[in-house]
């Protein structure tokens, strides 16, 4: 998706028409095809006193006037990213275990949340590095973000922190002991309705740290919900 330079209606629509006739509620929907445009359908069913036999359909193609830029490592598939928490044995821990970890083996919590969420309440001691931050730039690109987040009604639209490695590297060593924790914390369990897990902030996190060879990295499962519903430390900035 990206900037948006031309709407064009797509000839498709329904082949019967009726004098009399009431149109039902809208249904909107949109789908991103493979060069990058949106492709936005509209379609209302039609009610008369006489049956009818078809629905009417109209699209709109939106193109696009800039590119998506190239995949970053956070953006791999999960199940790459999986298959490496996996070989680099990854530990993920519960919310008791984290604690005591903390407590006695000097374990850093590192808190990946948007900042305002980690000044709302964090685990005491930990340190926040948010993955993910507020949409900052405008270039055509981010500006069709944004549009695209305001159509589903999100005018608070996120995008990959890219000095999230850095900021973790100038805070921690290579050798340093982390436990990657966010809201919910995902799971790298297979189960019979995820059979590879399922994939949260924490465990992107746990993955960018062992790609750029951190040796030393654990995951919160059950994510920060379940530590302060354990009634464990926390504290915060307001």
């Amino acid at each position: 998706m990206a900037a948006l330079t031309s709407i064009t209606p797509n000839p498709a629509s329904s082949s019967s028409v009726y004098s009399n006739f009431r149109t039902s509620p809208l249904t909107l929907s949109s789908q991103i095809t493979a060069d990058c445009s949106c492709l936005l359908s509209v379609r209302s069913g039609l009610a008369s006193k006489q049956r009818l036999a078809s629905r009417n359909r109209r699209c709109l193609i939106i193109r696009s006037a800039a590119t998506k830029p190239a995949k970053s490592p956070a953006e791999e598939d999960w199940k790459v990213k999986r298959e490496l928490l996996l070989e680099k044995r990854v530990r993920s821990v519960d919310a008791k275990e984290a604690f005591r970890l903390q407590k006695e083996n000097n374990f850093v919590i590192l808190d990946v949340r948007p900042e305002a969420e980690f000044k709302e309440a964090h685990p005491a001691g930990a340190v926040n590095i948010q993955i993910y931050r507020l949409i900052k730039e405008w270039t055509a690109w981010d500006i069709a973000r944004r549009a695209a987040f305001a159509f589903f009604g999100i005018f608070s639209g996120t995008e990959e922190n890219p000095e999230f490695m850095q900021s973790v590297e100038s805070n921690f060593g290579k050798d340093a002991k982390i436990i990657a924790a966010c809201t919910t914390g995902g799971t790298m369990k297979p189960s019979q309705n995820l059979p590879e897990g399922q994939q949260s902030r924490s465990l992107i996190a746990a993955y960018l740290l062992v790609l750029n060879g951190y040796k030393n990295v654990f995951h919160l499962e059950g994510g920060l919900y379940t530590w302060f519903k354990e009634g464990l430390p926390s504290e915060s900035e307001e």
